[in-house]
């Protein structure tokens, strides 16, 4: 990744203190801080007024994010709770996509809201142990949860992805961009897929690639990674080179991929723009900025 790039949805500063959430009596005291910060969601969403976040008074199940110098953050989720009861309860008027604020929000604030988004969303989906279906209970101001029936400990789980920009191996310079079942026309991107048991990262690109695409590569490299908690992953991104031209879709999770120009590109990536196509907190973005720009 070239120097001084921070992707986003990285790079949060608060510290987790994890040597110490798990003392219920120095968690009381965060919390008890006159200045310390609970944000407020509804089922993966954040409660806003006026396009600005809320925040609520602490909750007792609020999950501890971190501390900003003496200071304490915590996010409390208010799924329990009808929409409007919940935008009633703490003066909201919208419940907002933590995607859709990040353009109106600094970087760190962003990282701190895709972090408490995908805590939450992983606690409010382990009430119940899979092993013995008993409830859940949690521990650590929130990073923990423990069965009431078999005493099974839970935690928090990630779930990594392989994204990858996949080159042509012959003039003229091309990437292979792809469109997806059920996008919109012109919303060509780059391939991506979860991990799965009992591979590492570049066998996934590998499998990837030729699962949905047909392409063979002969080659792959590590580019960056990216906090992703959509609800739960991380993005972890590749650059490929294809052993061949030939592609050859599987017409189930992909339409149709062709390779495209520096040009071709740019015009495409135009009409993104245009279209509201662009999602510019993808580390998508990244790995195609860094193809035009020849890295």
């Amino acid at each position: 990744m070239p120097a001084n790039v921070t992707l986003p949805y990285n790079g949060l500063l608060l510290d987790r203190a994890g040597a110490r959430r798990a003392d219920p009596d120095w968690v009381g005291r965060v919390r008890a801080h006159p200045a310390t910060r609970v944000l407020a969601f509804w089922r993966d969403r954040c409660l806003t007024a006026s396009g600005r976040l809320v925040t609520v008074e602490d909750r007792d199940e609020a999950v501890f994010l971190g501390r900003d110098g003496d200071v304490g953050v915590f996010a409390a989720d208010l799924s329990d709770m009808d929409e409007a009861d919940a935008l009633a309860a703490v003066g909201a008027d919208a419940v907002t996509d933590v995607r859709a604020l990040f353009a109106t929000v600094d970087a760190q604030e962003a990282a701190a809201l895709a972090y408490a988004r995908g805590m939450l969303h992983w606690a409010r989906n382990q009430r119940f142990c899979g092993a013995c279906g008993s409830p859940t209970d949690p521990r650590h101001a929130g990073h923990q949860r423990v069965c009431r029936g078999c005493g099974k400990l839970l935690f928090p789980r990630i779930e990594p992805a392989v994204i990858m920009l996949v080159e042509a191996p012959n003039p003229p310079r091309r990437c292979l961009l792809a469109r997806h079942r059920g996008a919109a026309p012109n919303a060509y991107s780059t391939l991506a897929g979860f991990v799965e048991i009992g591979e590492s990262l570049e066998d996934a690109v590998r499998r990837e690639l030729a699962e949905e695409a047909g392409v063979r590569v002969r080659s792959v490299s590590y580019q960056a990674s990216q906090a992703w908690p959509f609800p739960s992953g991380i993005m972890v991104g590749f650059r490929a080179m294809a052993e061949s031209d030939d592609v050859s879709v599987d017409r189930e999770e992909l339409l149709e991929a062709r390779w495209f120009t520096r040009d071709e590109l740019l015009a495409l990536l135009a009409v993104h723009r245009a279209e509201g196509l662009d999602r510019p907190d993808s580390i998508e973005a990244f790995l195609i900025a860094s193809w035009l720009d020849g890295e």
